[in-house]
């Protein structure tokens, strides 16, 4: 096992590249077992959780390879609809494979997902949607199975906005016969991203950002050499990161319009924010004002992947802070590493009350999950003396080369094994 060590008060200075969005190429990942053609994906960040996906692919019968940042797969020869349960409790997003399964193969098998611990996240809407379009599911032993003779446009109504469901909608119904319409679909950038890469293989898919997308199938797939949106959470977490420790972070890659609250949320803490294209700038004098309130949301929300962070944030600003998480139960798990650093916050169902100190300090900290983990380095970089962050396998989940981005910043931390 790993841990950071990181000595807080150093002020950051430059411009982080903002590596691809984990939560757009996961997706694509399933996606390209819907065509027989080779399919390139570029730009794939070297994280853990894009490591589980391709081994998933290669259990499946596909051929996965690495070339620098850039992913091949080949799943001409899949030829398993089944899962490994192991690689599937590791990993949340094999959720996704469902509709690209029984797309392919008419039948799916997999355990129950796993990923971080951060609530229940039932599925239900996952399998509703499936039977819509003419699915049967058999769950059992912690097992799902999945089948059906031909899948079978329809109109799906989900009852919450859910990402997951709705790619799952649109990986189901891609090569469907006839038209499906899907209503109260997830508005995220990365379900935009993910409808652009099927319609570069040759679908018929429109209404992506909004909450109603119509799929109309389409007979066959091709190949396709795709760039993926860049990490908005990423370049959230660098300027939540920058704002805590002062100085001026630019982050470059991800457009204004996908962090639109946050920068709000920013500028009320006292920072100063500029933007052009596809870079933000945040400038800050590390001494911050408390944000009255955040609740988080879906997009265009307040993200709850930047919810963490954003009270690492608040526990040393003036004043006090009211942050209320509206899409998982338990995720206010990091709250107890804060308090050993002189964090004044209380949890109360949903809602954590944060008042603020003049300065947090250093101490040793478990991660508990990823944004979690992401949330200890933000308050450690801000925090006087040295923190240690132990188990950096959450970190690994979802930042591309954390230490190394922050170092060209200014801060001062390493990398270590206990």
């Amino acid at each position: 096992m790993d841990k950071l060590l990181i000595t807080g008060g150093e002020r950051l200075f430059g411009s982080v590249k903002v590596s691809a969005a984990k939560n757009a190429v996961l997706p694509l990942f399933a996606a390209s077992v819907l065509t027989e053609e080779r399919v390139t994906i570029r730009g794939v960040p070297k994280i853990t959780d894009a490591l589980c996906m391709a081994q998933i692919l290669r259990e499946l019968g596909a051929e996965v390879t690495f070339t620098g940042g850039d992913v091949t797969i080949d799943s001409a020869s899949s030829c398993s609809h089944e899962i490994p349960p192991s690689l599937t409790r590791e990993l949340r997003s094999s959720v996704f494979m469902l509709g690209s399964l029984l797309t392919r193969f008419r039948r799916a098998l997999i355990a129950y997902p796993g990923g971080c611990d951060i609530g229940l996240r039932p599925i239900d809407m996952h399998l509703q949607a499936l039977r819509r379009l003419g699915v049967t599911i058999d769950e059992h032993d912690g097992y799902i199975f999945c089948k059906c003779d031909c899948l079978k446009g329809a109109d799906i109504s989900l009852d919450f906005p859910s990402v997951g469901a709705t790619e799952n909608v649109l990986l189901a119904a891609v090569k469907a016969e006839g038209r499906t319409v899907l209503r109260g679909a997830a508005r995220e950038p990365e379900i935009v991203d993910l409808q652009n890469f099927l319609n570069a293989m040759g679908a018929k898919i429109a209404g992506a950002g909004g909450d109603v997308i119509v799929i109309d199938g389409v007979k066959r797939l091709s190949g396709v050499d795709y760039t993926p949106m860049k990490d908005r959470i990423e370049a959230g977490t660098y300027l939540i990161m920058g704002a805590a420790a002062g100085g001026e972070v630019e982050t470059e890659g991800v457009f204004p319009e996908n962090l639109g609250l946050l920068l709000h949320k920013l500028r009320e803490n006292g920072c100063k924010i500029g933007a052009k294209n596809d870079k933000i700038r945040v400038e800050s004098s590390g001494k911050l004002r408390a944000n009255r309130r955040i609740e988080t949301m879906p997009f265009p929300g307040f993200p709850t992947d930047l919810q963490a962070q954003a009270a690492a944030l608040n526990s040393g600003a003036e004043g006090s802070a009211l942050i209320t998480e509206n899409l998982f139960e338990t995720r206010f798990k990091y709250v107890p590493e804060l308090k050993k650093m002189g964090a004044d916050i209380e949890v109360k169902g949903r809602t954590a009350l944060i008042r603020g100190v003049p300065r947090l300090h250093g101490a040793s900290l478990l991660a508990g999950d990823l944004r979690g983990a992401a949330a200890l380095v933000v308050a450690a970089l801000g925090a006087e003396g040295v923190s240690e962050v132990l188990d950096l396998t959450h970190l690994d989940r979802g930042y591309e080369d954390l230490v190394s981005k922050l170092k060209k910043l200014g801060a001062k931390l390493r990398r270590v094994r206990v």
